[in-house]
């Protein structure tokens, strides 16, 4: 049986009541890959949908919007997450995931996907993110530029004081966002995130603050 990871649901005793906030997660519990690589047709299991949608119901506050990876275990995942908070009584009906590029897999890091493509299936995902935390590829951007972007592209998306917006993507993406913000520059099996992790993200007037298994950080928006 599947299960989310001890800290997350914790975790959100750690944002503040006043201020916007984000989910940005893993999808949830999809089939498994049989070359080793999650193609992106692999849908989600029956118990996937079943712990995204038990999941979106414990959120605790009013969700302004799901965003997602535009791959369907991805949408599938904030389509559940938004049934749970519609029936927790958290939304007033079910909204339509609005999908975006930003958050495929591998994402915003990558800027010309026809060089770094072979890469990363001769290297396995592993590898490849660790070779990139360290010299990043030709082709794509480097951690930390990696990082400010998706920084832009939350601050564009913020709710309304107190409430949360759901940002739903991949393992490569969160496991170097993570390390980036952590400053570390390798990752292993300990590191990788849990079906449904999830980091918790706000921003106060200069700073990106988060919050990754139960343990909180803060980043100057200026990258320091």
């Amino acid at each position: 049986m599947a299960r989310l990871h001890p800290r997350l649901h914790s975790a959100l005793r750690h944002l503040p009541a006043d201020r916007p906030a984000h989910l940005v997660t893993r999808h949830s519990v999809r089939e498994l890959a049989k070359n080793g690589f999650a193609d992106y047709r692999l849908p989600l299991t029956p118990e996937g949908i079943t712990m995204a949608r038990e999941w979106g119901a414990r959120l605790e506050r009013p969700v302004a919007a799901f965003y997602s990876s535009p791959v369907g275990r991805c949408v599938d995942t904030a389509e559940a997450m938004a049934e749970g908070a519609r029936e927790a009584g958290l939304i007033d009906r079910v909204p339509e995931v609005i999908t975006d590029a930003t958050l495929v897999e591998p994402g915003c890091y990558v800027e010309d996907i026809n060089q770094v493509g072979p890469t990363f299936l001769k290297m396995g995902a592993m590898k490849f993110l660790n070779a990139h935390l360290k010299m990043p590829f030709e082709g794509m951007l480097t951690p930390a530029q990696g990082r400010a972007k998706l920084a832009s592209y939350l601050r564009e998306r913020e709710p309304s004081p107190g409430a949360l917006a759901v940002h739903v993507t991949h393992d490569t993406i969160l496991a170097v966002l993570v390390a980036e913000l952590e400053g570390r520059d390798c990752i292993d099996e300990r590191d990788w995130p849990w079906m449904m992790e999830g980091l918790w993200v706000w921003f106060d007037e200069c700073h990106m603050n988060w919050v990754w298994r139960g343990e909180q950080g803060r980043r100057s928006l200026d990258g320091a």
